[in-house]
């Protein structure tokens, strides 16, 4: 790729689907139709805050409507675009197909950096883009469920089902419309656990693969491994705390140095 190339997340994940495409029979144009996004919604709504008006970027992408609901994340990043909503929408797609789920893929950002702003702001910046996919019609049971990804989680999918069941009264069913909720608002008890203890489970199923073990020249099983932990977010923490269990000899990077608050043995690298 040449330095004037600009990097295309989704154009990459199109490349690996072509690359499995050709061991298929299936029709050239069913293929093409796989791969494209069928619905695309870019926003642009104003929020007032500390007493201005700013225009907020935000994004929802329904990669396929082959199942119903769709179902994937909305993250907070400034580094969020359309790009990288779509790329991650097609993902959800074929993450959910490998394993049988019966979701279409769907992927949503807000283009912020919610360091910067404060509880209040986020609600409110929170609601307005909710009330934008209720417009649409974008959000629902039946038809796309977003859930907690980069730089949200449960607070902000309350605000959301809140949102929504206020614009929809009466809807038996309205807090269905997001998934990863607190408990007290319906959420699943182990849901925000969930994705880090996936990490770690990973990690065991494939240390107890014998041929794979005998390549990298380990022994079989997690006992006695080091596993090197980057970040302490909601799945850095709950892979950490599963590993730590599991008798793993954990290190941390030096900016992430939990280990006095945590109990954790590893000195770091």
């Amino acid at each position: 790729m040449s330095a004037e190339t600009t990097y295309s997340f989704f154009h990459s994940v199109e490349q690996s689907f072509d690359k499995a495409a050709k061991f298929t029979s299936w029709d050239p144009g069913l293929l093409e139709q796989i791969k494209q996004c069928n619905s695309v919604l870019r926003m642009h709504f104003p929020v007032k805050v500390n007493d201005k008006i700013e225009v907020i970027k935000a994004y929802r992408v329904q990669h396929s409507h082959h199942k119903a609901p769709c179902k994937g994340g909305i993250r907070y990043s400034p580094e969020v675009n359309l790009d990288e909503v779509m790329a991650l929408a097609a993902l959800m797609t074929f993450k959910c197909a490998i394993v049988n789920v019966p979701f279409g893929g769907a992927k949503g950002g807000i283009t912020i950096d919610p360091k910067k702003y404060t509880a209040y702001d986020l609600e409110k910046i929170t609601r307005r883009y909710t009330a934008e996919l209720v417009k649409k019609n974008f959000i629902g049971p039946g038809i796309d469920v977003p859930a907690p990804d980069y730089g949200t989680g449960e607070r902000e999918m309350a605000w959301i089902v809140d949102t929504y069941q206020s614009l929809k009264p009466g809807e038996i069913d309205a807090a269905g419309c997001v998934t990863g909720k607190p408990i007290t608002q319906g959420g699943v008890r182990g849901r925000k656990e969930a994705t880090g203890m996936g990490v770690f489970f990973g990690i065991r199923e494939v240390c107890n693969m014998p041929e794979v073990m005998k390549k990298q020249g380990l022994t079989i099983g997690v006992e006695g491994k080091t596993v090197v932990v980057q970040g302490l977010g909601n799945v850095g923490y709950h892979s950490f705390s599963a590993q730590k269990k599991n008798r793993l000899d954990i290190k941390f990077p030096r900016r992430h140095q939990p280990c006095q608050k945590l109990g954790c043995a590893g000195t770091g690298m």
